[in-house]
């Protein structure tokens, strides 16, 4: 089994899903957060710097590890899609998906004709053309997720069209910028926020569509969110996880020094 059908065999199953989100260059921050248990990586290209090879990298380091790799891309170009697809990695989060049109060419471009438009060239994706090509062509159709990230009101205003889409694996939802295009930026508890959240999971679920979210560790929200009926969740980043526990080791230090010295 590849890791996403891992991932749909668990949330079949109704075992949680968590994930993180990396956004440094270093690939040893990938290997890092897959061995230490995560299901996947939600490696960030749409808010960093990262470049094709800094991908291909991260991709490589999640190999080793029980971590699926599932890139955020920076917009909806078929011509970023085809490319990480070729590195291999284990899905694609396209942002900002407002309609329905937007969605198939979000799903189509990871798919091969018929039902898209990828174009055929696989390199690692295939094991360096040591798997044969019809058998990468069959996993191609199972193990890559196709993911929609719901982050404006628009999309929830269409989001019957995005549902209705062949080859929308998941949604995901973005709250913070969801609750800005709303106008309450910085506030996705706003009680509108919530209750388009509340419209998006009651439609993703009825649809029997996989339904994520992503966000810090926030103990209440992520209770809100289990009880939306969410199948998985991807929190903090590698800088708030090096941050948190960069602060915590000074600040317990300091004060074992203050009272023992």
């Amino acid at each position: 089994m590849s890791k996403i059908e891992i991932i749909k065999e668990k949330i079949r199953k109704k075992i949680p899903v968590i994930g993180t989100h990396v956004l440094l260059a270093d690939s040893c921050i990938t290997e890092i957060m897959g061995d230490t248990g995560y299901d996947f990586i939600w490696l960030d290209t749409e808010h960093t710097g990262l470049e094709k090879r800094d991908v291909l990298l991260h991709a490589i380091a999640s190999r080793g590890t029980g971590a699926a790799l599932i890139v955020r891309i920076p917009n909806h170009d078929p011509a970023i899609v085809k490319p990480l697809l070729d590195m291999g990695v284990d899905g694609i989060i396209f942002p900002n998906i407002r309609t329905g049109e937007e969605a198939l060419q979000a799903a189509a471009s990871c798919m091969y004709p018929p039902e898209g438009f990828r174009g055929f060239g696989p390199l690692r994706a295939a094991k360096y053309g040591m798997m044969d090509a019809a058998a990468y062509i069959r996993q191609a159709k199972t193990g890559i997720w196709k993911v929609m990230q719901i982050e404006h009101i628009d999309g929830v205003n269409d989001l019957d069209g995005i549902l209705s889409v062949p080859g929308v694996d998941s949604i995901v939802v973005g709250p913070f910028d969801l609750a800005a295009s709303m106008g309450h930026i910085g506030n996705p508890g706003h009680d509108e926020v919530k209750k388009a959240m509340d419209t998006i999971a009651r439609k993703t679920s009825s649809k029997g569509i996989p339904l994520g979210v992503s966000m810090l560790n926030d103990v209440p929200a992520i209770r809100e969110w289990i009880l939306r009926g969410i199948d998985w969740i991807t929190l903090d980043t590698d800088v708030v996880h090096i941050v948190r526990g960069a602060r915590e080791t000074l600040r317990n230090t300091r004060e074992i020094w203050r009272r023992e010295g």
